[in-house]
């Protein structure tokens, strides 16, 4: 992983040509980054912000990608030993049928639970259109949180690389399948 202050070097030297790739590899860290650096006149933030979206847009394609390859490459012995029986995944393509656009947009907004739905998706063979449109109307005001996040509080940029990668994510991760299960848990009773 590359350190928060070569980021700033790389970014503040070269501009969008290195941003673009970084974010699709860095994702919000790299977003802070961009904001903070916008707020020092060193970026455009009219530059930054379509590009930082289009590179989550990217980012997360390729981990579609990877699960819809990935998938079809296992052997059933493989798949098998994944968990990935005929009828799992069956019920995993059939729950991305139903709602694709709610879990990719609530993994998207946990941050955590992100590669997992995405590549999740791929491997449910979530058609791609759709899931291009959920995940865009997710990558926006995701991306716009971190680039305002950047931009306000910018200088506290390795305080909030530790929140989104240590045990804070983690902690999102935990309070949001549990939310989740109390959800299901409470339609499924209703539905009896």
């Amino acid at each position: 992983m590359i350190e928060h202050a070569e980021l700033i070097s790389m970014i503040s030297s070269y501009g969008l040509w290195v941003l673009t790739p970084l974010a699709v590899l860095e994702g919000p860290i790299v977003t802070v980054i961009a904001g903070y650096l916008a707020s020092l006149s060193i970026l455009s933030l009219w530059q930054i912000v379509p590009c930082v979206i289009v590179a989550d847009i990217v980012g997360d394609s390729l981990m579609y990608l990877l699960g819809r390859l990935a998938l079809g490459g296992l052997s059933p012995t493989w798949r098998d030993r994944l968990g990935l029986s005929r009828r799992r995944l069956f019920c995993l393509m059939r729950g991305f049928r139903r709602n694709g656009t709610r879990i990719l947009v609530a993994a998207k907004l946990t941050h955590a639970a992100g590669f997992a739905a995405l590549t999740a998706a791929g491997a449910a063979r979530m058609p791609f259109v759709d899931f291009l449109v959920a995940n865009t109307l997710a990558s926006i005001p995701k991306s716009l949180f971190f680039v305002v996040l950047g931009y306000l509080f910018g200088s506290a940029y390795e305080t909030i690389g530790k929140w989104l990668s240590g045990e804070a994510a983690l902690i999102v991760l935990a309070l949001g399948l549990g939310l989740f299960s109390v959800i299901y848990l409470r339609r499924r009773r209703v539905h009896r």
